[in-house]
């Protein structure tokens, strides 16, 4: 019998199974094709493209034809500030970047300061609102290209949002939302409205153009549903569908159901943990698919599919297929134990966050140069 799990943009339960996804949500999977369609344009394949940890899309054999015609997309995507941001908020902003650079093309961020504070009863404004700067700060640290990036706050780039949304929202029926969203009468009106928000970086910068441009929006599968119904509507204002490619979830560190969690230390790695922090929570908290024994591990080895220093590594802290492959092999052949391989996870992610934090340092004064005017 067939687990059951539940995926939404608010709530990830149970063990996610990715092909009943598929047809659950309707998108496709990403074949070997188009791959190498992706390949021959970026010049290269990014890592989380060659592990199928974005495996599905909407739509992206158009956004490539038209790339061929030299009708260039442009990509969208955000965050959404309810906690520190953590390596799997990381996940999908790195492969953006890679599209950003391999494509050379422009990037609308979008940060909805006030969705958070919507959908969760404990998150005040105020409090939503320190998020924000705190994650503004992570997000540029990662390198994205000043001149090609423009983030659009809410609540302060409501002047030049809001009157999309309306024209978004007069198209949403109650209906739609709610068997999108599971949607109540006790559902307050701003949750209602707040997908009417996330779908005007799918078409703003066609409005500020005055011509069509193909948009492309990465992001992690949970989202899916505000995506769908932004592709229901556009049309309908007389805007392409915006096209999609789709994450899977970093696993929580305690490998159990669902995803990594803001709000729960247990679950997650910080982008601004210190090195000592790192490897108390790898060595306490990370699921281990080794042996209950030395002897057991020598001679049967190790599960690298569930445990979550190889998966880390798999995902996004170990770029090199041969060197990942390596691991693999030691530690299914018990010649790799479980403590050497948590200690392989640590020094990749303290060398990845050592780098992040100098440069969250150097972009501090940069802030305002990526906020659309």
């Amino acid at each position: 019998m067939a687990k059951e799990f539940s995926v939404s943009p608010y709530e990830v339960k149970g063990v996610v199974d990715y092909d009943r996804l598929i047809k659950q949500f309707g998108v496709e999977k990403i074949t070997a094709d188009m791959t190498k369609r992706i390949e021959k344009h970026a010049k290269s394949l990014h890592p989380m493209l060659r592990r199928k940890i974005f495996f599905a899309h909407r739509d992206m054999g158009w956004i490539l034809d038209e790339f061929e015609k030299g009708n260039k997309f442009f990509l969208y995507t955000g965050r959404a500030p309810s906690g520190p941001m953590h390596i799997g908020h990381a996940l999908p902003m790195l492969f953006t970047k890679w599209i950003q650079e391999s494509f050379d093309v422009e990037l609308w961020l979008q940060i909805p300061d006030e969705e958070k504070f919507l959908f969760k009863q404990d998150l005040s404004f105020e409090d939503a609102q320190e998020f924000l700067e705190d994650n503004l700060l992570d997000i540029i640290a990662l390198g994205f290209d000043t001149k090609k990036t423009h983030i659009l706050i809410d609540t302060k780039n409501s002047g030049i949002m809001y009157p999309e949304a309306c024209k978004v929202a007069k198209k949403l029926t109650y209906s739609m939302v709610r068997s999108s969203f599971g949607f109540n009468e006790q559902t307050n009106v701003g949750s209602l409205f707040y997908t009417s928000m996330q779908a005007v970086p799918a078409f703003l910068p066609s409005v500020l153009s005055g011509k069509e441009i193909p948009c492309l929006i990465p992001h992690a599968i949970d989202q899916d549903p505000h995506f769908r119904l932004t592709r229901d509507i556009l049309p309908k204002l007389g805007h392409y569908k915006p096209a999609s490619i789709q994450c899977s979830f970093l696993p929580p560190l305690t490998g159990s159901d669902g995803k990594m969690s803001s709000s729960n230390e247990g679950t997650a790695i910080y982008l601004t943990d210190s090195p000592e922090t790192v490897k108390n929570k790898i060595n306490k908290y990370a699921f281990s698919g080794g042996r209950d024994t030395l002897e057991e591990h020598r001679k049967h080895g190790g599960n690298p599919d569930i445990d979550v220093s190889f998966q880390y590594l798999r995902y996004i802290f170990e770029p090199d297929d041969k060197k990942l492959a390596q691991i693999e092999k030691n530690y299914r052949a018990g010649k790799l134990l479980s403590g050497e391989l948590k200690a392989i996870a640590i020094d990749k992610i303290n060398s990845f966050l050592k780098e992040h934090k100098k440069n969250r340092e150097k972009v501090k004064k940069d802030i305002s140069k990526y906020i659309y005017k």
